[in-house]
């Protein structure tokens, strides 16, 4: 682990490699899983605002589970999370033409339509942050859906953490992303292993 004003950084996060390769694995973390985009309270007044706009991106069952259910459900832990269609794929999933599951928040971010690109966990992903009362644990989570990721980061030799500096620096600042990319170039500079 790397310690990083209060966050403990996984290892992997810096030594792994990783691109996202929307054309090989057609967006299928959007699809699968038990649980919707984590959102805190503050994303999901945002969402609530720009519902609107975003709807048209939609897909007819993700509009009709948001306006049965609400733009969101809450965890037996409090924890708050974008619905699910059918238990399997986000509300607000939206297909290209090539049946690419894409963000219908990022596709109208992307035409101009709002001001918000999608939830900070979406934005993250491959990492995971699990916030704890004195730190957040930042963490790479591994999925066998994103091997396509995982051989593109290698071939291109990209980093976790790189691939990821948009969103590190929205959830944390800039300051952090550049202690962790201090950290990881001294680690592989000095050839410290794990």
């Amino acid at each position: 682990m790397i310690a990083i004003q209060n966050k403990l950084v996984s290892r992997d996060v810096t030594e792994k490699e990783f691109v996202c390769n929307l054309g090989a694995c057609k967006g299928m973390c959007c699809v699968l899983g038990d649980e919707g985009a984590t959102i805190t309270q503050e994303e999901a007044d945002k969402i609530e605002e720009i519902y609107e706009e975003v709807k048209p991106y939609l897909t007819e069952n993700g509009v009709e589970i948001i306006e049965e259910a609400g733009i969101y459900t809450t965890n037996d832990k409090g924890v708050m999370s974008t619905q699910l269609v059918e238990g399997k794929e986000c509300a607000f999933i939206s297909y290209d033409d090539k049946g690419v599951a894409l963000c219908g928040i990022e596709r109208a971010h992307r035409d101009g339509k709002v001001d918000f690109k999608k939830p900070v966990s979406c934005h993250l992903y491959p990492i995971r942050v699990t916030e704890y009362q004195n730190y957040d644990a930042v963490n790479y989570e591994k999925w066998e859906i994103c091997s396509p990721a995982c051989k593109l980061g290698a071939e291109l030799k990209v980093p976790v953490y790189k691939f990821l500096k948009e969103p590190l620096i929205r959830k944390y600042g800039e300051d952090f992303y550049n202690e962790l990319e201090a950290a990881a170039q001294h680690i592989e500079e000095n050839g410290i292993s794990t």
